[in-house]
């Protein structure tokens, strides 16, 4: 019989993109540790795919700031850059601050209800202490906006700064400090149903700057070592 043209054709843009949000997530919840090497052969054990989309990955994952490579050498996990995760966070603000302006005029009622179920799972989540929950959860009430401005270049953008900040977030959402939170996504929430478009912004901006005092933590507890 004949051999069906697409059996067993898996496209090598598709395995580049499992592998890199496979790893991506795995540095970002702390399987990968910071430093910790990433040899070729232990990924293809572990992913089951070959070492050219593996390495395709690493290239884009080094772009981000999650790993470093050394070429010949070695690559490793990156340590937490807290000059990085700063440049990240101001940048991710004014993106998300950006989506918000351009989706509101154009948002819908079924738009701003997906935004009040995310909001609940996301208060669901940090009443469980489920941090995995909770990024999944804000990932999708900001992602409401950004999908609804349609921006192309906005969104490449947040793919790029977004996974440094997760790090920094999965220590937010596993204290108290995260809580805040969710009142911060009921008044943009509110002021979306208004129709209120610099409100929206300001208030979303000012959601994604309250990870600063986190990081100025983090950098007072480095310079204490």
């Amino acid at each position: 019989m004949p051999v069906p043209q697409s059996r067993g054709l898996v496209s090598r843009s598709l395995l580049r993109e499992n592998a890199y949000q496979a790893l991506r997530d795995a540095i970002v919840d702390g399987t990968l540790t910071p430093g910790e090497r990433l040899n070729d052969s232990d990924l293809v054990e572990w992913l089951g795919i070959s070492r050219t989309p593996i390495r395709e990955a690493l290239a884009r994952l080094e772009q981000t700031g999650l790993v470093r490579t050394k070429p010949g050498r070695y690559t490793i996990v990156s340590p937490l850059d807290l000059r990085a995760a700063r440049g990240a966070q101001s940048v991710t603000a004014a993106m998300h601050e950006l989506a918000v302006r351009e989706a509101l005029p154009n948002l819908s009622r079924a738009e701003l209800d997906a935004m009040r179920a995310a909001n609940t799972r996301f208060a669901d989540a940090l009443a469980r202490n489920d941090v995995d929950a909770a990024l999944a959860a804000d990932d999708a009430f900001h992602g409401v906006a950004v999908t609804a401005a349609a921006n192309q270049a906005l969104r490449a953008v947040l793919e790029q700064f977004t996974p440094v900040l997760r790090r920094v977030e999965r220590l937010r959402f596993s204290s108290l400090s995260g809580r805040g939170s969710v009142a911060q996504h009921d008044r943009i929430i509110e002021l979306c149903a208004a129709g209120d478009v610099e409100g929206a912004a300001t208030a979303t901006r000012a959601n994604w700057q309250t990870l600063a005092p986190l990081l100025d933590a983090l950098a007072a507890d480095d310079s204490d070592d």
